[in-house]
């Protein structure tokens, strides 16, 4: 296996976070770091709806758009942030096919800063994007894409027992051999 970045090696999205607050500094590196990605026109179509465990009013409308599963672990995490991306180009109103492209940048950015500042961030594509666009009054031109627990390392016993066991920074990934694509795809494997 090739040698990666060991901000990127070390990249885990846990369930269990510390009861310890993110300081302000941090937050806003987090997305400084996002405001920083390449984007298709310069366009930057990413917008963030966040909060705090301080701001709990906030806190709670995020909360309340995740399903039922993400709920069980989510409230350990100090903060929680609604992904949106703007789905047409500001500059001309044509449609951005490459919003969500983008997004994934930003949010890469911002995973490689966490992970620098000892945070750690679990994305969830379960939540109800209908509600959290009722909630937030989020216009028809921009779609909810995901949310985001972060945090700090916490420690996997105060989980469920049921998800205790998917608590491990072990990940398996694909072999590069299946990832490269050399134009056969009945080679593929």
């Amino acid at each position: 296996m090739a040698q990666i970045h060991e901000l990127i090696d070390k990249r885990w999205s846990p369930r269990a976070f510390a009861d310890k607050e993110i300081e302000e500094d941090k937050i806003e590196k987090l997305f400084e770091a996002a405001s920083f990605a390449a984007s298709c026109y310069n366009e930057q179509p990413w917008r963030f709806v966040y909060a705090t465990k301080d701001y709990a009013e906030r806190y709670e409308q995020l909360f309340s758009c995740l399903g039922e599963f993400n709920q069980m672990w989510v409230k350990t995490a100090p903060m929680i942030i609604l992904t949106v991306v703007s789905k047409k180009f500001a500059s001309n109103q044509n449609p951005n096919a490459h919003a969500r492209h983008d997004l994934g940048l930003a949010i890469g950015n911002m995973s490689m800063q966490a992970m620098s500042m000892d945070l750690y961030m679990h994305q969830m594509a379960g939540f109800s994007a209908e509600k959290a666009r009722e909630v937030f009054d989020i216009p028809a031109d921009f779609e909810p894409v995901t949310m985001i627990a972060l945090g700090y390392l916490g420690d996997a016993e105060q989980l469920p027992e049921s998800m205790r066991e998917m608590e491990s920074p072990k990940r398996d990934r694909k072999s590069l051999a299946r990832l490269l694509f050399d134009g056969d795809w009945d080679k593929m494997r």
